[in-house]
């Protein structure tokens, strides 16, 4: 049987357990949550149930026709209008049938199903996005926060340099200059933290959308594995869909084609007279075509137009999902490469910066100015090895939850 189990869809995330308001949160978690509240698959599921029912009322003969009528009534006269008097006048009751051939029930059928298997693909396509948002707003909002952690640190770390600038201001020790420059500095600081702060409160609404709750901490999220470029090309939502729309447009045509024969309708009625024996009528009713070539093939022939439309979309889909993957891939392994050379190349001198303006500040060959551009600078460095490790999650989350997964729906 064709027809998916409808309210199955969520069974695998209904197991998982809740996650409570402010409670840590997982990536897991919160895609299980989003695949629950999912109103897009929600619609998808109606549309299937709407395919599903229409499904199986399609291989069935249409209703019977019930007559009632009378016959030869009397218009004029002095029997007029009378069912009695007139040997001619009969009472009728009926019951015709329109007939349908087995291979025109079977096309119908078949076209039907082909239907229901399409709109399966949209409620899987519809979880699959669903997952792909909400892994992308939960990489968005956890690199925020631990950007917010450097920013908060490097806050902390001018906060102390400007207290130690006043205290050697009132020791004689230092000068205006020293403590102007570090007020400038926290003010800074406290800029960029503002700054990140919006920045992980727009992520953590958008993350909330998906899963419903708001959390106070996130956990990192899992290391992926992409699929293969053929895997990833055959699953592709758009891909999966128009493969669908083939199916399903050359199974209309294959109806819309056996309608070139005609269907014929039998009747059989019974008929009641006044002092004469009673009637028994029957017979069949065939249409004929006649200019099929006109008609009847052109509807065929349109219908077989749209199949060659949506197999010309399938092929260009299949190519736009072959680019789209090695575009990714080919991000993925350029991001890879950038934050290896930007750690050994950026982040490692940085760091032996601050430990060389720590020990010249110690020994008073430094001042507090120059200790503080070199902490900063290794935030600043440490920072965009982040946002490079964001955007090369958020290729993987990419190349790994934008195929559908089949039987997602099921």
């Amino acid at each position: 049987m064709f027809y998916p189990l409808i309210g199955a869809v969520a069974l695998a995330a209904a197991l998982a357990p809740p996650a409570a308001e402010g409670a840590s949160l997982s990536l897991e978690t919160a895609l299980a949550l989003a695949t629950q509240r999912s109103e897009a698959a929600r619609a998808g599921r109606a549309g299937q149930l709407s395919a599903i029912e229409t499904a199986r009322a399609a291989g069935q003969l249409p209703d019977p026709t019930l007559n009632v009528g009378i016959d030869n009534l009397p218009a004029t006269g002095p029997d007029r209008l009378s069912t009695t008097r007139d040997s001619m006048t009969m009472k009728r009751v009926g019951i015709s049938q329109e007939w349908l051939s087995a291979g025109k029930r079977a096309a119908r059928s078949a076209a039907a199903e082909a239907a229901v298997q399409r709109e399966s693909i949209q409620v899987e396509a519809a979880l699959a996005e669903t997952r792909l948002q909400t892994a992308l707003a939960y990489v968005d909002a956890f690199y925020a926060g631990e950007a917010l952690k450097l920013t908060t640190l490097m806050e902390h770390h001018a906060h102390e340099e400007l207290e130690a600038a006043r205290g050697r201001l009132a020791s004689s020790t230092g000068g205006s200059q020293e403590v102007l420059a570090l007020t400038a500095a926290r003010g800074t600081t406290e800029d960029e933290s503002a700054q990140v702060r919006q920045e992980q409160s727009v992520a953590l609404v958008t993350l909330q959308r998906y899963v419903g709750v708001m959390s106070d901490e996130l956990l990192p999220p899992p290391e992926t594995r992409p699929p293969s470029e053929d895997d990833y090309v055959a699953a592709h939502p758009s891909v999966l869909a128009l493969t669908r729309d083939v199916e399903l447009a050359r199974r209309q045509a294959a109806v819309t084609a056996s309608e070139r024969d005609p269907n014929w309708t039998w009747g059989v009625s019974y008929g009641q007279r006044t002092g004469y024996s009673d009637m028994l009528s029957f017979g069949v009713s065939i249409p004929i075509p006649l200019s099929p070539s006109q008609r009847q093939d052109r509807e065929t022939a349109a219908k077989l137009a749209l199949a060659d439309k949506a197999e010309a979309e399938l092929a260009d889909a299949t190519r736009a999902a072959l680019a789209e993957y090695r575009a990714l891939a080919s991000d993925s392994q350029r991001l890879e490469d950038r934050i290896e050379r930007y750690r050994v190349g950026v982040l490692t001198p940085a760091r032996q910066r601050v430990a060389a303006a720590t020990a010249a500040y110690a020994s008073n060959q430094s001042s507090l100015v120059t200790l503080f551009e070199a902490r900063h600078a290794e935030v600043d460095a440490q920072r965009k090895l982040l946002s490079l490790r964001r955007d090369l999650m958020r290729a993987r989350m990419q190349l790994s939850l934008k195929p559908v997964q089949q039987g997602a729906a099921r």
